[in-house]
């Protein structure tokens, strides 16, 4: 959603700029972990309810991750729940790991696989595709057996797809045209 990524950017920004000076890892996983509270559908609703203070909404918030929670989050987390803005924690969460990405010079990469790949052909995948894309990649791999064959990979807005779907669509398209 486009309005969603638009608002939240900026948030993601100063929350970046902030986890800069301080210890990146630790913000890293804090930001991740709110993110996925962020989505739970409860979450939200809890945090729609116009009879919650803003207070109540940071502790429940704050109550509901394993990492600590500094100030400089609890202020986060309030300026949120003043705004209404606590349905885009899951936007803020991406937009901060994409940031935090580039800074390093890396690239999340989603891997499709019409098998389950061993930790060794993942590692010889990922660093086939680190030579491609030229830089390192972090890879999450799951298995879709409608690919029927190979696998499909997604970095950032690039799509490489190897699978047999693919070539078979491909060889469709041209058959019928």
């Amino acid at each position: 959603m486009a309005e969603l990524a638009t608002v939240a950017r900026p948030y993601a920004e100063a929350l970046f700029r902030v986890a800069q000076t301080g210890d990146m890892a630790a913000w890293s996983e804090l930001v991740s972990q709110l993110a996925q509270v962020g989505a739970n559908p409860d979450v939200q609703a809890f945090a729609a309810n116009p009879k919650l203070t803003s207070a109540d909404l940071v502790a429940a918030l704050s109550s509901l991750v394993k990492a600590p929670v500094t100030p400089e989050a609890t202020n986060f987390l309030t300026m949120l729940a003043e705004n209404g803005r606590v349905s885009l924690l899951p936007e803020i969460g991406a937009q901060f790991q994409v940031l935090k990405n580039a800074q390093a010079g890396a690239a999340d990469a989603e891997i499709a696989s019409a098998f389950a790949l061993s930790d060794a052909q993942v590692a010889e995948l990922v660093a086939a595709l680190e030579k491609k894309f030229g830089r390192k990649l972090n890879p999450t791999v799951t298995v879709d057996p409608s690919l029927i064959g190979g696998v499909r990979v997604l970095v950032g807005d690039e799509v490489l797809d190897t699978s047999v779907r693919a070539k078979l669509q491909q060889m469709h398209a041209a058959l019928t045209a």
